[in-house]
């Protein structure tokens, strides 16, 4: 009896040792009778941002051996200077989503010394019609360290003449971050490749409205000068789906796109990584 009961306690340390810490995994299978609320708790992460990163809806059933990602997440203080639209580029993670994790209203300024949560889903987004879309979130998510990936093959956001080129030297005045393409007022703009909204909204005052797309690894695009926006942060979108229209806000004198692509926060040539032929026309 003495040696069943030493081999019974043995299994379950050994059980309890194979058993992941619910304070630290990524991602969890629903057990039966658990709740979530229950996993949210032992996971010590926000239920909303479960929810969010899972898309899930209400009333927010489980159901045993359901994968449910577990966000985790990092902290960042807010520097001089620092405002929404940039923390949100250089975390490759929507703004909204943000400031949920850190208690925020989104629609305020951040100030300098201030802590936010910065959520960490488990992998690159994946375009709407691959995943369920849910920003203010989906299931996709970014990991904390991100990969370094080949570049997304890219399509022309919207057809037209290429007004201003890019610049990468040169004084405040002369550099230029991206391209400038003419097109009416109310044309639709396109994701040029299939991503993830990280930004949608009032972007500095020389961007005017903005959308900026976090495509994996490193990269991002962003679409500025735009009359109005028509996809959400958080939201999937595909490679050509509409995610604004054309405007003059911003700096713009007449109405056009400000389009940029960026590798690691670092604004590249467009000119390089979009295709040569002439785009083809859409309609708006």
């Amino acid at each position: 009896m003495r040696g069943a009961a030493l081999l019974l306690g043995a299994g379950l340390l050994l059980v309890a040792a194979t058993e992941p810490d619910p304070k630290a995994e990524t991602s969890h299978t629903v057990r039966t009778g658990e709740t979530l609320g229950g996993i949210a708790n032992r996971a010590e992460v926000p239920r909303v941002l479960i929810i969010e990163a899972n898309g899930l809806k209400a009333p927010y059933a489980l159901r045993a051996g359901q994968k449910l990602v577990i966000p985790r997440r990092r902290t960042y203080e807010v520097k001089d200077g620092d405002t929404g639209f940039g923390i949100a580029m250089d975390q490759g993670v929507p703004w909204s989503t943000i400031a949920t994790a850190s208690g925020i209203d989104p629609k305020a300024a951040v100030k300098p010394g201030q802590k936010l949560t910065i959520p960490t889903l488990s992998k690159a987004p994946t375009p709407a019609a691959a995943a369920s879309p849910s920003p203010s979130t989906t299931a996709a998510a970014i990991p904390a360290e991100l990969d370094d990936t080949a570049a997304p093959a890219l399509r022309w956001p919207v057809e037209g003449k290429v007004r201003r080129g890019f610049a990468a030297v040169g004084g405040e005045r002369e550099r230029h971050d991206g391209i400038d393409v003419l097109a009416a007022k109310g044309t639709a703009i396109r994701a040029a490749a299939a991503g993830k909204v990280i930004y949608a909204g009032e972007g500095p005052k020389e961007y005017g409205l903005t959308v900026i797309l976090y495509h994996g690894g490193r990269w991002t695009t962003t679409y500025s000068y735009l009359d109005k926006i028509t996809v959400k942060d958080g939201d999937s979108v595909n490679a050509g789906e509409r995610i604004g229209l054309n405007g003059q806000t911003g700096l713009a004198n007449e109405p056009q796109l400000h389009f940029e692509i960026r590798r690691n926060k670092v604004p590249l040539d467009p000119a390089k990584y979009l295709p040569k032929a002439k785009p083809a026309k859409v309609k708006p």
